[in-house]
């Protein structure tokens, strides 16, 4: 035995091999220190190689979906393998074979999948900086592929998709941000062949090329689609009929946004990784599992079409319409997650309850259909289209699966009376044997007359009909000796032979009987694949529609407009997530940014609001980028490309970073990619470092962003000096928050104004933080020593902005300042070896520079 296990796991170094041995799945070796450790389970020895105990573990198999789970949640990847083999008539080990291997990317057991969020299976492939990537969601047959351009945009997408596996070639050097990737898998390099890609694609959608779904073209993105196919039917050891096409994700058409701005806007993910607060957990109040992992993807991909968003606007409203939606949500909770389930009944894996469940949903289709033909929308009239209705299959699985079956089909007991006779005359027989044995008794005894005759059983002989001695004689022609007594004699009949041989064996052919049959019904489901699943879509788009009318109605949400002309203006704007948990009424702002005022300059106290103001205004424009209606009372919204967002500081200690590496490339990388059509969030940049430092590299992001990329942006300072940009640039404006002190303590106000604030109000936000008072008195002298000081300094120097710009020279850590480029240059000319028209048009160039 330990020879077969030994041969199965050399093609399974990497996965844990559950070893089936009768009821139990063992594991052996290191495989069972690691599950002993990962899972609790107790570590025993068991015979012994090499002079040494062998190691072992296991698991009583009717209960392993709860320790897979486990293990696929640590990251771990299982090959199960089963007994296929007859131990009855075996010799030696019963044969086995890995029957599936369980990975955290291709996992479709409904106990191992989080039900409102997609687990992603990925693949990248690489070629200088130009990048392939491919993503399936084996659990629900959607396939999709993208060319990147850049590690920054390929951080992005896999920030927003985050696979719970990505497979990478083994021939390639990975970079640093990649390396210590969880679930990162190696593959070898023709996994990754165009021409092998190309024609399994073709293989599996049944076509002749990929011109139709729009990738033919995409040679890297086809490289990883093709890698991905070979891993999926590598780990599931059966055909893929779910997978019926492969989507480009062209991200052309959606609103991008890159991982550190996914991080400080909280979509799906708050700060400390989990779903509280975030901006997902106040809008989903989706009536199934799909629709919220649809309302999930248009949440990471807000779009940049206004025709699909005001279409998706147009069924919110009829939606919203004499409360349409109220009635909706009722039957949509009626139908489960069958976009999960058809998968199963792709992969054959589907269980009864799934069966049962998607009998269900779809007896409630002609519900759904009517509360839609009430509505007058093209939108819903379209989606009611493509969910149809399937009376065909409803009556199918109807008669063909009892109302509460078991969770599994192992030990029967699935298949509906009267779905199949032959079943019926199986079940009868194991059933009532004992009333057709005395039927059977009774009619003999009538039809020969013999007083002692009786029909009795042995666990040798089997059934028989046994008649006194005396009596024997007169048995009537057809019966057969079987068996001579002292004082008896036993007979078979021909009826009594084939009623032993199916009572005999009717358990297990009723048992076998009913697997052929259930195997049949996945059959049949397997030919409405295609529509069904265009149902399952459809239905979660509807629910998400419908729970966005019931968002709009309940946290007073309004439609949003879109313009051509560039521009955001918002009217009353809200934080849709702070608004929820807040006791006192939100304080509503509003924002102006156009053409003609690019950049608001933010100012005023700490906690008075600044960031809870910029991050607002992203989330309003990012719902009203998904087609939802927004936290405002009125919203006008412009062409937006990118949204890009540069709040708060955190180190990244493992990646060598500071806080302030951290924020210098986060800046770099808005100042780097924005453009006119960009809404950025800069919060605080500078602060990192030394005053003049800080101020320095403030004012010239800012400057770039207001004169040179002309983004629209909210740019939050401490640095007042600033304040002083909108009277150089035209384009920037002033708004400050307002706070008031009362009883030398500060009561925030939260309201936006125009104009810088009049002060920072940092010592009161310290002493709110209870900051003891001596400390706060101390601090108070100092601050009245330092402003005194800097009155002195200011009356020798012109009060003029461009003042601000030129502080004082300030040393930096190694005691010289840097020097100005322009002087590094006249430094190195040489003025004898100059020519006067030359030295007269450098001198010019050095004055333009300066």
């Amino acid at each position: 035995m330990m020879q077969q296990y030994l041969r199965i796991k050399q093609q399974h170094r990497d996965e844990l091999v559950f070893y089936r041995m009768g009821d139990f799945y063992e594991l052996f070796y290191e495989d069972a220190r690691r599950a002993a450790e990962l899972l609790d389970i107790t570590l025993t020895a068991r015979g012994q190689s090499a002079g040494e105990p062998i190691p072992m573990a296991g698991i009583p198999f009717h209960s392993a979906d709860g320790y897979l789970a486990r293990l696929v949640k640590f990251g771990e990847s299982v090959a199960i393998c089963e007994q296929i083999g007859d131990p009855a008539t075996s010799k030696g080990p019963v044969e086995r074979q890995v029957v599936r291997v369980l990975t955290p990317g291709t996992v479709t057991d409904e106990a191992l999948l989080d039900e409102r969020k997609d687990t992603l299976l990925g693949a990248l492939h690489q070629r200088g900086n130009h990048y392939g990537f491919a993503v399936l969601d084996i659990s629900s047959g959607r396939f999709q592929v993208s060319e990147l351009e850049g590690e920054e945009a390929v951080q992005a997408e896999l920030h927003r998709l985050n696979p719970a596996e990505l497979l990478v070639c083994d021939e390639l050097i990975q970079p640093e941000w990649l390396q210590d990737r969880n679930g990162l898998r190696k593959r070898p390099p023709w996994d990754f062949e165009l021409d092998s890609a190309r024609q399994a694609l073709c293989q599996q959608f049944k076509v002749k090329d990929l011109q139709g779904f729009g990738c033919d073209n995409l040679t890297l993105g086809l490289e990883a689609a093709g890698c991905l196919l070979t891993y999926a039917k590598e780990t599931q050891r059966t055909a893929l009929p779910h997978l019926r096409n492969i989507a480009h994700t062209n991200h052309d058409d959606s609103v991008v946004l890159d991982a550190a701005s996914r991080r400080n806007l909280e979509i799906d993910t708050n700060l400390t990784g989990g779903r509280d607060n975030t901006l997902a957990s106040v809008m989903d109040r989706t009536s199934t599992a799909m629709g919220s992992r649809m309302l999930g993807r248009w949440l990471n991909r807000p779009l940049r079409n206004a025709t699909t968003l005001q279409h998706r606007q147009e069924a919110i409203a009829a939606l919203l319409d004499n409360y349409r939606y109220e009635p909706l949500q009722v039957v949509l909770k009626q139908i489960g997650d069958i976009e999960r389930i058809l998968a199963r009944v792709g992969l054959r894996s589907a269980r009864p309850r799934d069966l049962a469940r998607l009998r269900d949903a779809l007896a409630v289709l002609p519900a759904l259909q009517q509360q839609l033909s009430e509505i007058d929308s093209d939108a819903l009239t379209a989606l009611a289209t493509r969910i149809a209705e399937h009376p065909e299959l409803v009556e199918l699985l109807q008669r063909a699966v009892i109302e509460n079956p078991p969770v599994v089909i192992r030990d029967g007991g699935v298949i509906a009376t009267g779905y199949d006779a032959e079943l019926d005359e199986l079940r009868g027989i194991s059933e009532n044997a004992g009333q057709y044995l005395l039927d059977l008794e009774l009619r003999e005894r009538e039809k020969s007359g013999l007083s002692t005759l009786k029909v009795g059983y042995n666990r040798v002989h089997g059934y028989y009909i046994e008649i006194s001695r005396s009596q024997s004689e007169q048995a009537p022609a057809e019966y057969i000796r079987r068996q001579t007594l002292k004082n008896a004699e036993r007979f078979i009949t021909p009826e009594l032979k084939e009623f032993e041989d199916k009572a005999l064996s009717s358990k297990s052919r009723a048992l076998a009987r009913e697997k052929a049959l259930y195997e049949q019904l996945l059959d049949q489901l397997l030919e409405h694949l295609a529509p069904l699943q265009e149902s399952a879509q459809s239905i979660a788009e509807l629910d998400v529609l419908n729970n966005l009318a019931e968002r709009a109605d309940n946290l007073n949400l309004s439609r949003p407009e879109f313009s051509r002309a560039p521009g955001i203006i918002i009217s009353e704007g809200r934080h849709p997530v702070v608004e929820q948990v807040l006791d006192d009424p939100f304080v509503a702002n509003g924002v102006e940014l156009t053409n003609q005022r690019r950049m608001l300059m933010i100012t005023g106290p700490n906690m008075g609001g600044k960031s809870t103001y910029m991050r607002q205004t992203a989330l309003i424009v990012l719902l009203a980028c998904i087609g939802s209606y927004v936290p405002a009372s009125h919203l006008k919204l412009g062409p937006v490309d990118r949204i890009f967002t540069r709040i708060g500081s955190s180190d990244d200690l493992a990646g060598g970073r500071s806080t302030f590496m951290v924020e210098m490339t986060e800046t770099a990388n808005i100042l780097n990619n924005a453009t006119e059509y960009s809404l950025v969030l800069m919060d605080e940049v500078g602060r990192g470092t030394s005053t003049f430092d800080g101020l320095s590299l403030a004012w010239a992001a800012a400057s770039h962003l207001a004169s040179e990329v002309k983004a629209f942006t909210l740019f939050a300072t401490h640095y007042f000096e600033l304040t002083a940009l909108p009277e150089l640039i035209p384009g920037v404006a002033n708004v400050h928050l307002n706070a008031t002190e009362h009883e030398d303590r500060i009561v925030f106000l939260h309201s936006v104004n125009e104009g810088p604030a009049s002060q920072s109000y940092g010592l009161q936000v310290a002493q709110l933080a209870g900051v003891p008072r001596q400390v706060i008195t101390d601090a108070r002298q100092k601050l009245q020593q330092l402003e005194q000081e800097q009155i002195a300094a200011g009356e020798s120097q012109t009060n003029t902005p461009e003042a601000v710009i030129n502080p004082p020279r300030q040393d930096d850590l190694f005691g010289s300042a840097l020097p100005h480029p322009v002087i590094e240059e006249l430094e190195q000319i040489d003025p004898d070896n100059l020519t006067p028209r030359s030295a007269l048009e450098l001198l010019y160039e050095l004055r333009s520079r300066l």
